[in-house]
Formats: C-alpha cells, sequence, structure tokens
C-alpha cells in the first residue's frame, strides 16, 4: 500500500493522497473539500470539550501536502470553514501570511456563511457556486452541478463526506473514507477528520478509491486503495 494513487481522468493526472485531497499535474492545483475550520473552536464555545489538537492536525496535514506538491493554487470544493469568526480562523489568517503566494479559489459550500470581507482580508478568491478550469466543473454539492456544456466534460464535488463499507469473511465491516468517480463526477473525501460520513453504493463502473488509517503500533502510514 502506498500514500498516493495516480488517476489518469479524461486524459488529465490526479495523485490521489492518503491525507484527503488530489493533486492535479497538469493544473499544478491542490483540490480539496470539506476543512471545516473552526469547527472545534465552534463546538468548545458550545460548551463541547474538543481539543485543539484536532485543528492542529488537520492544519499540519495541509502544510504538508504544500510542501510535498509545491502546488500553485488551492481549489476547495467548498465548506472551507466550519461557522462565524473565532479564534481558529484567526490562526488561520496568521498561517494564510506564511503562504501568501498561494493562490487560494474558494466555492462557497453551505457552511461558508463569513462576510466578503473576511475572505478578501485572508486573500481568499470567492465563486459562489461554480468554478470552472479547463474542462473541470467545481461545485460543492452534486446536485447544484450546472448544465453539462461542451466546455464542461466532468465534476468535483464534496459535501457528503462519503465512505465506503468495507465487508469481511466473518462479518466484519468496515467503513472507510473514501474518493468516489462515476462516469460524470467525483465526490472528495472530507480534508477534516472531525465529520461524520455518507456511506456511498457505487457502481460496478464507478472507481472508489478508500484510505487506509495510519496505523502507529505497526508502523503503517496511511494509504490509498483503490477498492
Amino acid at each position: 500500500m502506498q500514500a498516493f494513487e495516480r488517476f489518469i481522468l479524461n486524459q488529465q493526472t490526479l495523485w490521489l493522497s492518503a491525507d484527503r485531497c488530489i493533486y492535479w499535474e497538469e493544473q499544478k492545483s491542490l483540490i480539496i473539500s470539506d476543512l471545516h475550520f473552526g469547527k472545534t473552536g465552534h463546538f468548545r464555545k458550545s460548551g463541547i470539550a474538543v481539543p485543539q489538537s484536532v485543528y492542529k492536525e488537520d492544519m499540519q496535514r495541509l502544510v504538508n501536502q504544500l510542501q510535498l506538491y509545491k502546488p500553485q493554487q488551492l481549489i476547495v470544493v467548498g465548506d472551507l470553514f466550519h461557522s462565524v469568526v473565532n479564534k481558529e480562523l484567526d490562526f488561520f489568517k496568521k498561517w494564510r501570511n506564511d503562504f501568501s503566494h498561494l493562490h487560494i479559489q474558494l466555492v462557497k459550500g453551505n457552511h461558508d456563511i463569513l462576510k466578503n470581507e473576511w475572505y478578501s482580508e485572508a486573500n481568499i478568491s470567492v465563486s459562489d457556486n461554480h468554478l470552472h478550469v479547463a474542462n473541470f466543473c467545481f461545485v460543492h454539492d452534486i446536485s447544484d452541478a450546472c448544465t453539462p456544456s461542451p466546455q464542461i466534460n466532468y465534476y468535483f464535488s464534496g459535501h457528503i463526506h462519503p465512505c465506503v463499507l468495507l465487508k469481511g469473511l466473518a462479518k466484519q465491516s468496515l467503513s472507510l473514507p473514501c474518493y468516489y468517480f462515476t462516469d460524470s463526477f467525483a465526490v472528495l473525501p472530507a480534508f477534516s477528520k472531525f465529520t461524520g460520513g455518507a456511506s456511498i453504493e457505487p457502481k460496478s463502473s464507478d472507481n472508489v478509491f478508500a484510505i487506509i488509517p495510519a496505523n502507529p503500533l505497526k508502523s503503517q502510514n496511511a494509504a490509498v486503495i483503490k477498492i
């Protein structure tokens, strides 16, 4: 097992990472969805004791991917942030200063409710519904996809936090986050580990890549495998 999987889609090279993001080689872009930054702070503000280490781990994984692939832009397919401004979003702004050279393009998700001025101050370009790059279209919820056209031949989405259920011979089962590719659209896994998931029911013609979590006790890193 390896920490990434190469996948060719419509003559484009995609590297599927075990850290829940895709590097699009031809466009030098990192594609990511459902980071939900600020969610742990939102829960703590509501009296639910969620450790800030969850947020810090997600941020560190993002930094690791940026250092690995060195993309020119970050395409966020919705829910970059979880709610209103809190201390964790202030930390994000400080992080943004360290990566000021990186172009960030956000397609708004249902949780991206910050004021436009905040995105502008953080140097984030925002699309309210859709973003077209080459022949791909990015939309947070695939049910909101625009009408296909000659300029668009595939859609990328997020929102549902897809998981695939693996079953063993002794009636064991394991639900794992996954990349889900149909003939017309893809659904990315949630980047944040502090999320739920929705089980998918893929067709035989679909391509599904499960993300195997790391196992420190066995010195095993996270990996991507095709189901």
